[in-house]
């Protein structure tokens, strides 16, 4: 993890560039998600922290973004697919 506010502007650019650096965090509400995200943008640098996976973001405590990692966000709030309904399964059915 790689806080913002520890390096200048030209590095990060320079990070990302190099494959460094794939996703951003907030180290406040513990959120991570893809550098591009209109959400992640809007985030002041003080919270902002960057990752080079999302593996790295999750070790860390970070979930996924709710808008740019919809389908990770789905599978952290619902880890086990709930069953599917069955009408011949109810009772006197």
């Amino acid at each position: 993890m790689i806080r913002h506010i520890e390096i200048g502007p030209a590095r990060v650019r320079s990070l990302i560039r190099s494959g460094r650096i794939r996703f951003g965090g907030n180290k406040t509400l513990k959120i991570y998600g893809t550098l591009s995200c209109s959400s992640g943008k809007r985030m002041k640098a003080a919270n902002r922290v960057f990752f080079a996976s999302e593996a790295e973001a999750r070790q860390a405590g970070y979930r996924p973004c709710g808008h740019c990692l919809r389908e990770q966000y789905k599978k952290f709030i619902y880890p086990i697919t709930p069953p599917t309904f069955s009408p011949d399964r109810l009772p006197g059915g």
